[in-house]
């Protein structure tokens, strides 16, 4: 997933339902073997947005396992603060918004971007870590963690 940043505001895509994960989020997508982590994001962001991402910043890891099925499934997430390019008039995945930072909340988006959401424009790096029970639609541990100014600071945890 990669935030694009361009002053004060942010640019997020409008997903439909029909494509999943609805609601407003960064965009992102899955790494094609063999590029690395860091190409996807710059391509991904390139096919839904048109534009090219430059000064790629990592901000954080979300990891979501599922013990029963021995998922681990994996966000890298980055801040991008400069781009070229124009976006596209009709974007795959939904329709796109420069949203300023401070209102981008008051859209609808899915719990687990709005959990992440603040975190991209904090000094340092985060992890977001959940082990989750599929079967019971239950999370039975959630792990956050904020690394910055050379301290760890543990921001939330239940069991």
């Amino acid at each position: 997933m990669c935030m694009i940043q361009d002053r004060g505001r942010v640019l997020l895509i409008n997903r439909p339902e029909k494509l999943g994960f609805p609601g407003y989020l960064a965009p992102g997508g899955k790494v094609d073997f063999p590029e690395s982590i860091v190409d996807a994001a710059i391509r991904e962001v390139r096919e839904e947005t048109g534009l090219t991402v430059k000064d790629i910043i990592y901000k954080g890891l979300d990891e979501f396992c599922e013990p029963s099925d021995g998922l681990r499934y994996m966000v890298f997430n980055y801040l991008a603060t400069s781009f070229e390019g124009e976006l596209l008039e009709n974007p795959p995945e939904g329709e796109l918004l420069w949203v300023d930072i401070d209102k981008a909340m008051e859209l609808p988006m899915r719990d687990w971007f709005k959990r992440r959401f603040p975190l991209f424009f904090r000094e340092g790096t985060f992890e977001l870590s959940f082990i989750w029970d599929r079967n019971n639609n239950e999370t039975l541990k959630e792990t956050i963690k904020h690394y910055g100014a050379g301290k760890v600071e543990e921001v939330g945890s239940i069991r």
